[in-house]
């Protein structure tokens, strides 16, 4: 009817008989009989600065992602219901969705370096403390101070730079691993430059408050999952959130078959071997673990999810701070963690450090009760000794790996465990 009209339109001279054409086209027995397109309106998803931290910008962490979330290829997953509405502000992560192509999604996470009340109390810190106000510009008042007066002079980050920073990754610092950090930083072009010439003030302000606050993006950039390490990918930030490639924390597979439970506390133990040894000679530590620290991807494979809490000591410059340079305090130290709070001595941190926190915390919940006896009675026991261990570290290793044996013919090899299969089938690695 529709394809009529319009030729019959195209045909009439008369302006009168055009009107008259268009007048029966719109009458309601005519409408009746077609079905009229309704414009699709596409939602609008209201962002506020203070919930992605953008008005604390410069004291953030990067704004590399801000256009993936204007955008909308990053979306929280309660974006996909009706309601349409963004999660709470006070949890500390999120799960999501990513896109290139508006196509096709992938999981991601979206975290907060530290929790928003935290990072309230801090900024509050920050303006009672330099500029003796309730509220403040907080660019302003950290610009103002000492410590990045010295970074604006400084040609290279060196360790007196970052000497009194909370975050366990530098209490131990090397020039090495410092230009690396320089080298790899993600937030801002990549220079392939020891020096930061190439970092704008702002760039160094960013770099410093995430350095303070929470070192775990800047491990991401610079130990990247393309090289092999075990971490997530680092895909950006906006303000005071960051976007990383998604896994299922650990303690979701308390509960799990015995052979998944074998093959993720196998994974578990390869990871902090390749931590302690690497072709890099640096030697990798916690300083705490918990059920959120390792994770799982879709498929199988495990990684290090939280890595706020990882120390790293260069085995092959060693540290370039003494003990007594360590206790250099400034706003910068107090972000996040108390000032009074004590800083590990370098010289105490024993390989065997992070072998006995797991088997303390972790590997009992993950392996507990699964097998029959007496394989679960032999796995009980080398995990103990393992606990114990804190003097004797010939034991602690031996004890590995007797239940690193015990735990290898107890995994299965099947397509719950992507990441190596089919490759199971034909290799006695596995």
């Amino acid at each position: 009817m529709g394809r009529w009209i319009c030729c019959l339109c195209s045909r009439v001279a008369d302006p009168l008989m055009l009107l008259l054409v268009l007048a029966l086209s719109c009458s309601p027995s005519t409408a009746a009989t077609t079905s009229p397109s309704v414009p699709h309106v596409k939602p609008s998803y209201s962002f506020g600065r203070t919930f992605l931290g953008l008005d604390k910008c410069n004291a953030c962490i990067g704004t590399s992602m801000c256009k993936k979330f204007f955008k909308e290829e990053i979306r929280f997953d309660t974006w996909l219901s009706s309601h349409l509405k963004l999660p709470p502000t006070y949890l500390l992560s999120y799960s999501g969705n990513y896109t290139d192509d508006a196509k096709s999604w992938r999981l991601v996470d979206i975290t907060r370096l530290t929790s928003k009340y935290q990072h309230d109390r801090a900024d509050k810190r920050i303006c009672t403390s330099l500029l003796k106000t309730k509220t403040c510009s907080l660019e302003r008042a950290l610009r103002r101070t000492q410590r990045f007066q010295k970074w604006l002079r400084a040609k290279r980050l060196t360790p007196d730079l970052v000497q009194g920073l909370s975050s366990p990754m530098l209490r131990c610092p090397s020039q090495r691993l410092l230009d690396r950090i320089v080298r790899r930083y993600a937030e801002v072009p990549d220079a392939g430059s020891i020096y930061m010439d190439h970092l704008t003030d702002r760039d160094k302000l960013r770099l410093l408050y995430t350095l303070a606050v929470n070192s775990h993006p800047i491990l991401l950039q610079i130990f990247p999952d393309v090289e092999g390490w075990p971490f997530p990918r680092y895909l950006g930030s906006c303000g005071r959130l960051v976007v990383s490639a998604s896994t299922q924390p650990l303690r979701d597979f308390y509960s799990a078959a015995p052979e998944v439970a074998a093959d993720l506390a196998l994974q578990l133990l390869a990871v902090l071997r390749s931590m302690g040894t690497n072709d890099l000679n640096y030697f990798f530590y916690f300083t705490h673990v918990d059920a959120g620290t390792f994770g799982v991807f879709s498929n199988g494979h495990l990684f290090i999810r939280d890595a706020s809490t990882l120390g790293i000591i260069d085995k092959e410059e060693g540290s370039q701070l003494i003990d007594g340079q360590q206790e250099h305090r400034d706003i910068f130290s107090c972000l996040t963690v108390d000032c009074q709070s004590a800083f590990v001595s370098c010289d105490s941190i024993r390989e065997k450090h992070s072998l006995v926190m797991v088997c303390q915390e972790l590997l009992p919940k993950l392996l507990e009760g699964k097998f029959l006896q007496p394989v679960q009675e032999k796995i009980d026991s080398f995990l103990q000794h393992c606990a114990s261990g804190l003097t004797d570290d010939q034991g602690v290793n031996e004890a590995i790996a007797k239940l690193a044996e015990i735990l290898k013919p107890l995994r299965s090899c099947d397509s719950r465990f992507a990441y190596r299969y089919p490759d199971c089938k034909y290799s006695d690695k596995y």
